[in-house]
């Protein structure tokens, strides 16, 4: 196993890593981030420290190892403590600049369903026959815990439903935060729950194959992902973000969260670089200096002001827009939804540009 995780680190040197750009908003560095990862050591695919080459070459900041407790089927050929896995991740960073996790997943039927504790110091003591009990000894770790994939169809097959067990969980702190987006599936339902109950918004992958058999690269497809808002590039700093739910979900094309992130990540990718006046008309040049898509809707306005219907602000490409001021209107608002930022379920990003005539 050493030759193996020696040659695929060979491997990866030869490779270039894709430095996902996402700007920084004021006061806190972005962090690229997948909280949710399996690998051989319960029903995944994967040696721990491919996991680490993958987020590396991904130019991902962190992951967490999340393998289950209390499902491991290949137990019989790879019998290990709980926490084996990362341990090995861990060792992996040496040769790739990605900090690693110490998590797992509590496996349980719903209710509750199932859970990730991250930030632990002791994998084992969560190895409890009732649920409780393992939710208390990862409370009493100060991991922080959230609900993963509760739209899952294998165990809410009719509808997306708030079980009394997961308000016994919440009141006795031991849910933190929800997965609004697992995989490649949105749950609409918990980001308003995430809403209404001051949860923190998570987006993971729950990768159990290798990654680019799940997503293709090569089409500027990207794993679902959590983008932390940190004071500093570290597991401290990402813990105070996570509890502080300075997060957004990068899940597909949708960047879902809290209104005030959203607009300064929109804010900080989008630079108008120039304004031309002549007449009615109004060139505004802007440029996206992030690996970002921003779809643009117009909404209610002025009449008298005209501008685009809709627009796609694609990564990395400077263009112009043209806005006319109509019957001698002087100023007006440039007014639209971008509906790719999803602040609430239906509901994107209102934002509002002012021109002015000379």
């Amino acid at each position: 196993m050493i030759v193996l995780t020696q040659s695929f680190f060979m491997n990866l040197a030869a490779q270039e890593r894709h430095e996902l750009k996402v700007p920084d908003i004021e006061g806190y560095k972005t962090l690229k981030c997948d909280f949710h990862i399996h690998t051989v050591f319960s029903d995944g695919l994967v040696w721990p420290s491919v996991r680490v080459g993958e987020a590396y070459l991904e130019g991902l900041d962190a992951i967490a190892i999340t393998d289950h407790i209390e499902y491991r089927p290949h137990k019989k050929d790879i019998d290990a403590k709980l926490g084996r896995s990362f341990e090995i991740a861990e060792q992996a960073t040496k040769e790739a600049d990605v900090l690693v996790i110490r998590g797992s997943e509590i496996t349980r039927s719903m209710p509750p369903g199932h859970f990730n504790a991250i930030f632990l110091a002791n994998n084992d003591s969560l190895d409890k026959k009732d649920w409780r009990d393992a939710f208390k000894a990862a409370k009493a770790q100060n991991a922080f815990i959230f609900w993963n994939h509760p739209g899952w169809a294998s165990q809410q097959p009719d509808s997306t439903k708030w079980w009394p067990e997961h308000t016994e969980l919440y009141n006795a702190g031991c849910m933190n935060g929800i997965e609004v987006a697992n995989g490649k599936e949105y749950y609409p339902e918990a980001l308003q729950w995430a809403l209404d109950k001051k949860l923190t918004m998570l987006g993971n992958s729950d990768i159990h194959v290798p990654i680019n058999n799940e997503y293709d690269f090569a089409k500027g497809e990207h794993r679902t992902m959590t983008f932390v808002f940190a004071k500093e590039r570290s597991i401290e700093g990402i813990r105070d973000a996570l509890l502080n739910r300075r997060t957004v979900v990068y899940a597909g094309n949708k960047i879902i969260g809290e209104r005030k992130y959203l607009k300064a990540l929109f804010e900080n990718a989008i630079e108008v670089t120039n304004v031309v006046k002549s007449g009615k008309n109004i060139k505004i040049t802007f440029k996206n200096k992030s690996d970002l898509t921003f779809e643009l809707l117009k909404t209610e306005h002025n009449p008298d002001v005209v501008y685009f219907r809709d627009y796609t602000i694609k990564p990395n490409t400077t263009e112009t827009v043209t806005v006319k001021l109509e019957n001698g209107t002087k100023e007006g608002n440039v007014n639209f939804e971008i509906t790719n930022l999803v602040v609430e379920p239906n509901h994107g990003l209102s934002y509002t540009y002012k021109v002015m005539a000379k």
